[in-house]
């Protein structure tokens, strides 16, 4: 008997029994919809952790000014200002793993812009710490080496900050005041979005590092040239745990830390703390998509049970079949077929579930959700096999009853 033949007769089968056979495959249509779904969300973790590393900067770290007791109290950290642009310099100079290293202050300040204002963060930079974050500019240009050296009244403003202030108009060359101090914006910051810690990115105005300290932050820190952070970029390729032991050892010599002293600064490496979050995510995938793979067995054992109770019902035919010349081959196939035709469709049914689903999970629980082609392939196989492997059984006891006996079968 061909084959074209054996699955004629097993579809046949599967449509005198519709409610059946549509019973089987809801274990195996949840199971795939669920995978699909749980990958999807997976995925989606991943990338969503992706865009925080793209946005950080590759290779990063942020060193920060540490703590210190003062009458028995011990103060935060960054409560001891206790970081240098010489501090920076010498990071660049003496630690060759790094390629810059961008000092910087921040305050949170109002701008205005004509009768418009709003509060935002502003940051005194230099050039270098556009190079360390990854952060071009989206239209003007960056301040220049002489702007930097004369404390030039000059802006680069964030998108977020641009929207609030101007509207839908051009911010290039248009003025903002900051504690009635007028600034000229010379440039747009490409757009970053939020940051690990879920704080808007583009809500900045960047100013020359010397004009932060000079004209808004008050003339002591600008004479002791104090920073709030450093942020270091290391060269690919380097190793940012040497280049971190590097720069720890380098500071302490240059803070004069006595051996068993505290750092008087705390060295955070993003770029670890986010690759550890990516593989918590990746590992979550794997759980989830594991978890909802139970359903899929459980929808393979149902199809296992059904097919049994299938061959307990047609044993007369079955051997009414083999007594006219049916062999044992073209039963184990025809009821081999039916199974895996219950999984296939089942499968089939399951990724239009598991797609739709995938959709309403990121429109309105607001999680960001990503299909891939391999987890519909290995969804579609992995459901064949179970119609292969639980349909096996119950072909092969169809396959090795003797005609006479089942033709007895009451």
């Amino acid at each position: 008997m061909n084959l074209v033949v054996i699955m004629r007769i097993a579809l046949n089968a599967l449509r005198v029994n519709k409610l059946r056979s549509m019973l089987t495959m809801l274990g195996i249509i949840i199971g795939v919809a669920a995978v699909i779904t749980m990958i999807a969300v997976g995925a989606g973790a991943q990338a969503r952790v992706e865009e925080q590393i793209k946005s950080l900067g590759s290779n990063l770290m942020i060193i920060l000014p540490g703590s210190f007791t003062q009458s028995g109290v011990r103060m935060g950290a960054g409560a001891n200002q206790s970081l240098t642009d010489d501090d920076a310099a010498a990071i660049v100079r003496e630690v060759p793993e790094v390629q810059v290293a961008a000092p910087s202050n921040r305050r949170s300040e109002t701008v205005v812009a004509g009768t418009t204002n709003w509060s935002t963060q502003i940051y005194g930079v230099n050039p270098d710490y556009f190079e360390a974050r990854d952060w071009p500019l989206e239209s003007g240009r960056m301040f220049d080496q002489a702007e930097l050296s004369g404390s030039a009244k000059v802006a680069l403003i964030g998108q977020t900050t641009a929207r609030q202030l101007f509207g839908d108009l051009d911010p290039v060359d248009q003025m903002v005041r900051i504690r009635k101090v007028p600034f000229t914006v010379i440039g747009v910051l490409e757009r970053k979005g939020q940051s690990m810690l879920g704080q808007d990115q583009d809500d900045v105005i960047m100013l020359p590092l010397t004009t932060a300290r000079n004209r808004l932050f008050g003339n002591t820190q600008g004479k002791l040239r104090r920073v709030g952070t450093i942020q270091v970029k290391v060269r690919e390729g380097a190793s940012m745990k040497e280049a971190e032991e590097k720069i720890r050892e380098l500071l302490r010599q240059r803070q004069r830390t006595q051996p068993g002293q505290d750092d008087a600064f705390t060295i955070r490496n993003l770029t670890e703390i986010l690759q550890a979050q990516e593989e918590s995510s990746r590992i979550m995938t794997l759980l989830l998509a594991a978890v909802a793979s139970v359903s899929l067995l459980v929808g393979g054992i149902g199809i296992m049970n059904i097919m049994l109770v299938s061959v307990t019902e047609r044993t007369r035919e079955i051997g009414l079949r083999m007594a006219v010349g049916a062999r044992g081959r073209d039963i184990l196939n025809q009821f081999l077929v039916e199974a895996v035709t219950l999984s296939l469709i089942g499968g089939f049914v399951g990724i239009v579930l598991g797609i739709a689903a995938s959709f309403l999970v990121g429109e309105f629980a607001g999680w960001t959700t990503r299909l891939s082609p391999e987890s519909i392939i290995l969804a579609v196989g992995f459901s064949a096999a179970i119609g292969i492997f639980f349909g096996y059984y119950p072909a092969r006891k169809a396959a090795g009853l003797l005609p006479i006996q089942a033709l007895r079968y009451e």
